[in-house]
């Protein structure tokens, strides 16, 4: 049985969103987005863990016993959480630094544990790694999003700080949307955080209803027929 890539994409990055949808993930999505760099840090983060779990999990889905499945899996995602944990400290230590705690907690992500053991340990390889790459980035969208929220409020600029991320070159990509800004706290704080989800959340809800909607009603409209005038 091949695979829906179309699906799998979809699923992803809007039907099964794991932050929108599943709402797995939230510690750190919610402790880390008051800026865009730190959320795009822990995006790509958990992204390539997600890409690299569900690769190795589904070449050797065969093989691992049903007995000790799960601890193979957090083995698995274990591993490539020090590697990425590894490199940031190489390339990106400030920011490291910054994220703290929060990339080794991306092997307790149950995002991630969840596609390894619902998708990735039943799927093909290719198969695996899209959904990967397609549950990756639906998460990485919404952190974006909301750190762009909470550091636009909370401090009136956009893209602060990007060389953490990108190098000294990308020090001049902020965008100050407010001159003189005094900044509001509590866009900054957890509680800012939880309410900023809470109306993402919203406004996906209030999208996927009009779209079933337009759908319904394009359904039932009915297509008519031709009148078709014949003359003898």
């Amino acid at each position: 049985m091949s695979a829906d890539y179309r699906k799998i994409t979809l699923d992803g990055l809007w039907h099964n969103n794991p932050a929108l949808v599943q709402l797995l993930g939230l510690c750190p999505l919610l402790a880390v987005t008051g800026t865009v760099v730190n959320a795009i840090g822990l995006g790509l983060a958990t992204t390539l863990v997600l890409i690299g779990s569900n690769l190795t999990v589904s070449m050797f889905r065969s093989l691992v016993p049903e007995s000790v499945r799960l601890p193979i899996f957090v083995m698995i995602i274990a591993a490539f959480v020090t590697a990425i944990e590894l490199l940031m400290q190489a390339l990106t230590y400030d920011l490291y630094l910054i994220l703290g705690i929060f990339i080794p907690l991306i092997v307790t992500n149950c995002a991630i544990m969840g596609r390894a053991d619902a998708f990735a340990s039943k799927n093909t390889v290719a198969a695996s790694v899209t959904d990967g790459v397609m549950m990756g980035v639906g998460f990485t969208a919404v952190l974006m999003l909301l750190g762009a929220m909470r550091e636009a409020l909370g401090l009136g600029t956009l893209f602060s700080n990007m060389q953490l991320l990108f190098g000294p070159n990308a020090s001049n990509w902020q965008i100050t949307l407010i001159e003189d800004y005094r900044g509001f706290l509590f866009a900054i704080l957890p509680p800012g955080a939880f309410v900023g989800m809470g109306l993402l959340i919203a406004l996906k809800n209030i999208l996927d209803t009009r779209i079933k909607a337009r759908r319904k009603q394009a359904q039932e409209q009915p297509t008519g027929s031709k009148r078709v005038r014949v003359t003898g």
